[in-house]
């Protein structure tokens, strides 16, 4: 028998022994340095999503950031804080497609580089649709999408730390 597919709540509570501090190996530092690095549970990366305010945004370094002070590690792991925005984004989607009101404003939250995020539900359109409804302008990079002058409204490290 098939087992039945979480959904994207389930997802963002899977407790996975998470969070967890990592030391970076040497195959790791040619790419992060040295140190240690925090593997964040999925609901640390959602709670810094609904924290961004409307008019600022956030990216995922920006988060990676704040992980890695709350833990005192060195950096935050890119590949699961990534992978966790967009189970965060489809949970607070998934949330409003069942009458939630008050989900976490994932459309806030950009790739590193200012650029709207592929993953997220609806893809690139729905994410610039709903970042252009809060005034941001967005344009076009050749095949991908940017907000506007985004480091003028990533927010503060002190606004998302806990």
């Amino acid at each position: 028998m098939a087992q039945k597919r979480k959904s994207w709540t389930e997802k963002l509570h899977n407790e996975k022994d998470l969070p967890r501090i990592i030391t970076i190996d040497e195959k790791m530092s040619k790419k992060w340095g040295t140190g240690t690095c925090v593997i964040p549970h999925p609901r640390e990366v959602d709670a810094l999503m609904k924290k961004v305010p409307k008019g600022k945004i956030t990216t995922i370094n920006r988060i990676r950031e704040v992980l890695a002070l709350k833990h005192g590690t060195n950096i935050a792991c890119p590949i699961t804080t990534g992978i966790f925005s967009w189970v965060a984004a489809h949970a607070a989607e998934e949330a409003n497609l069942q009458g939630e009101e008050n989900i976490t404003p994932y459309w806030r939250t950009l790739k590193s580089d200012g650029y709207l995020n592929e993953k997220y539900p609806g893809g690139v359109e729905a994410q610039k649709e709903k970042i252009e409804a809060e005034g941001f302008r967005v344009i076009q990079r050749g095949k991908r999408y940017q907000v506007e002058n985004y480091q003028q409204y990533v927010v503060g490290i002190d606004e998302l730390k806990e």
